[in-house]
């Protein structure tokens, strides 16, 4: 029998959200009667812009991408205002988080993370047989994180804002106040995935690369697979000082995204348009999301994402609700497992969201 590394027998697979196909195959909905609102994908699809640096590079699929990434760097660079020996391009940021882990825990190390926060931190963690230490609030709340970093000096912090899966955020100034008590020998980790959309919401709560470049121990990670829309990509980076991501670039296998990934991530830099008409959609239909739980007394966490977490009330339980709506062809995601009577519902375009109140009431009824 082959033995696997003992690391694995503690870490639980990521679940990711439940793809329309398998509510096609299980109860016989057509495809186009699906809703997905599970995996914060842009509602909107992806840029034409985007769409249409793909076909004019499609030709080129049998060739590597430029292994440097140098064109994608330099607008990147000048979108934050770094050098493009501050970028690491990952497939997806969670690959760059992937790196870091790999460069820098094993069996003695610590991560030091939210209670509720992003599933990759714990299970690249656990990957390198590192301890997971959780605060008490899903919030990133200062005391708690210094007195938890004081205790156990851990090798990661993980801040990530806004917070997936709950959508909260933290503000520039916490984050800062936090990231100027942690020692060098510690790396933090700012996770932005979300971050145009409480940029957009609240500029106080706008955390940049160039706000955290000037920290040797902190890394920003960004992603094109949420405001941009390009999920399907699988297009992240990380913006760090020099001498870290030359660090983390001995991690990087090579022609890590591919072509026409490498050509989209260029175009949808290029493209505000987009990103504006995204925002716009985005904040009118979230505040009916607001206002359907101010309605019916339900609890929800403020959102500087493109979800919203509805927290139920204890006699409505999150697993019912999400597999009858999921009957009904309304994906969303149960968060029990983060240890939540919660839904998070990717907010949707206008007909979408109809349908997920519709069905909604349905459930609660």
């Amino acid at each position: 029998m082959i033995r696997f590394n003992k690391a694995l027998r503690d870490i639980k697979i990521y679940e990711a959200g439940k793809p329309i196909e398998l509510v096609v195959r299980e109860f016989g909905i057509a495809a186009e009667d699906v809703v997905k609102l599970a995996s914060n994908e842009n509602p909107l699809g992806t840029s034409p812009v985007v769409q249409q640096a793909i076909i004019d590079n499609a030709n080129k699929a049998h060739l590597y991408p430029d292994d440097s990434m140098f064109e994608l760097k330099t607008v990147l660079a000048k979108k934050y205002q770094v050098h493009e020996e501050n970028i690491i391009i990952g497939a997806g940021s969670d690959q760059v988080l992937e790196f870091i882990s790999r460069a820098v825990l094993d069996e003695s190390a610590s991560v030091l993370m939210s209670a509720v926060t992003f599933a990759m931190y714990e299970i690249y963690a656990k990957q390198m047989g590192a301890k997971v230490l959780r605060t008490m609030s899903y919030e990133h709340k200062y005391d708690e994180f210094i007195e938890a970093y004081e205790m156990r000096k851990p090798k990661i912090v993980y801040l990530c804002t806004p917070n997936n899966p709950t959508g909260d955020a933290t503000s520039k100034e916490e984050v800062l106040k936090i990231i100027r008590e942690i020692k060098e020998e510690t790396l933090v980790v700012v996770d932005g995935a979300y971050m145009e959309y409480a940029a957009a919401k609240d500029r106080a709560y706008a955390v940049t690369p160039g706000d955290l470049i000037g920290f040797g121990n902190v890394i920003y990670l960004g992603t094109f697979s949420k405001a941009y829309g390009m999920g399907g990509m699988r297009v992240g980076y990380g913006i760090g000082q020099k001498n870290l991501i030359g660090e983390l670039y001995k991690m990087r296998p090579p022609f890590n995204i591919s072509t026409l990934s490498l050509a989209a991530a260029i175009a949808a830099c290029e493209d505000k348009t987009f990103i504006d008409t995204t925002i716009a959609v985005h904040s009118e239909q979230i505040k009916r999301y607001e206002d359907f739980a101010k309605a019916r007394g339900l609890e929800y966490i403020e959102s500087y994402t493109n979800f919203i977490t509805y927290v139920l009330p204890q006699h409505i339980d999150a697993t019912m609700v999400s597999d009858r709506l999921l009957q009904k062809g309304v994906i969303i995601r149960n968060l029990t497992s983060y240890g939540m009577n919660a839904i998070r519902i990717t907010i949707g375009t206008q007909e979408q969201n109809d349908r997920f109140f519709q069905h909604f009431l349905e459930v609660l009824s």
